[in-house]
């Protein structure tokens, strides 16, 4: 995980570097913010310490694999600098930090009942979600439109949001189908069970 850590920093620091970056960075560094312990989710892909810092990475590793194929550039004109595709891919799930709580629970293993630990989900802000990743990182740092939309929409179809929002977004917004795609591709090729 320390490796893992390590490489989101190094990745944030060399492409993210408008105002207000340092300061997001140092939060998410700080006791204060659990991003790099708290699981990706209570039961699914990443639901271990550190599973949303790995979630994170891997986000962005899929985002820059896809948009480097020939077709999404020339066909999509889908061409992002670096601190684009760093912000939406590293930060998309910000709102899971600070919202896993350990806990224990009984579980029947070989018959008997045991103690087990497990992640229960207490958000003490309860925002939305992609909205919340997006109000959280502007606190810190000014988005772009298109990363904005990007950010609050990357759960794509699997979400709540209205259908006609989606494809809203997806069309005048490309890098947020991108986004959504790599998610997706981390969450159930990567991190499935």
């Amino acid at each position: 995980m320390e490796n893992n850590k390590e490489r989101f920093i190094a990745l944030f620091q060399e492409h993210i570097k408008r105002e207000g970056a340092d300061r997001l960075l140092a939060y998410m560094c700080s006791d204060q913010c659990d991003f790099f312990t708290a699981p990706a989710s209570t039961r699914f892909h990443g639901s271990y310490s550190g599973g949303l810092l790995e979630h994170s990475l891997n986000v962005y590793d899929c985002l820059v694999d896809y948009l480097s194929r020939e077709r999404t550039k020339s066909t999509y004109n889908m061409n992002y600098n670096d601190e684009t595709v760093a912000i939406v891919a590293l930060l998309h799930d910000i709102c899971k930090t600070n919202v896993y709580k350990e806990s224990t629970r009984n579980q029947k293993i070989n018959g008997e009942w045991k103690q087990v630990p497990y992640y229960e989900f207490d958000d003490q802000l309860p925002y939305g979600h992609g909205e919340k990743s997006v109000y959280i990182i502007t606190g810190f740092m000014k988005l772009t439109r298109e990363e904005a939309f990007a950010i609050r929409y990357h759960m794509g179809f699997s979400g709540p949001e209205d259908q006609r929002s989606i494809g809203y977004t997806f069309e005048n917004y490309p890098i947020a189908f991108a986004l959504s795609t790599a998610d997706m591709e981390a969450t159930y090729f990567l991190e499935g069970k």
